[in-house]
């Protein structure tokens, strides 16, 4: 009997080590795939307040992960995600987004905002996001063709963000700080989308 015991043992012992011996780490894809419910499916938002992830450069992805896990950047959600991953897998997240194929959003755009929209994002956001925002330098992130409601609310919370550094300059700085940016987005949203024509 103690001769049978000792078989069963060793067998599952053999059999839980070749398990591990055989388990794959996982692929930038397969850690993708706990983004792609909010982010959709290779990093192409459909949800309006989701930014895309697919083209972002890698920098810039690894970058807001470590900033969401350390409470650097504010969030609802991504915060308590981001606590469950390491930097390694944030740099397999990366490296799958950043390759994946721009997705541009269909929405449709008032020409006369983008016309005056264009106007501020070359005075105000050129230096950071590159070739009218489709492109991001750094760490900067892709801006072109993402959700309005998304531009939005990171316009909001950068003119926040500058309107705290100039506060040292009372309201009348931080008035024309938050007016500066709020008609750039619908330039931003409208590259390499279809424009509404009345």
């Amino acid at each position: 009997m103690k001769q049978r015991w000792s078989m069963w043992a060793l067998a599952a012992g053999v059999l839980s080590l070749s398990a591990t011996a055989f388990a794959a780490a996982p692929t930038p894809e397969m850690i993708s795939f706990s983004c792609a419910g909010c982010h959709g499916t290779n990093g192409g938002s459909a949800g309006l307040t989701m930014p895309s992830l697919a083209s972002q450069s890698k920098t810039a992805i690894v970058d807001a992960m470590k900033k969401f896990k350390s409470g650097e950047r504010p969030s609802t959600v991504m915060g308590r995600l981001a606590k469950g991953y390491s930097e390694a897998d944030f740099n397999l997240m990366a490296e799958y987004f950043s390759k994946q194929k721009f997705h541009p959003t269909q929405q449709v755009v008032d020409a006369a905002k983008v016309k005056k929209g264009a106007a501020l994002q070359e005075a105000n956001c050129s230096r950071c996001h590159l070739e009218e925002g489709k492109e991001g330098k750094d760490d900067t992130p892709v801006m072109a063709s993402q959700w309005l409601t998304y531009l939005q609310m990171q316009m909001a919370l950068y003119r926040v963000r500058q309107a705290q550094d100039a506060g040292k300059n009372g309201r009348e700085g931080q008035a024309a700080v938050q007016g500066r940016y709020r008609s750039a987005a619908p330039f931003l949203r409208q590259r390499q989308i279809r424009e509404k024509t009345t």
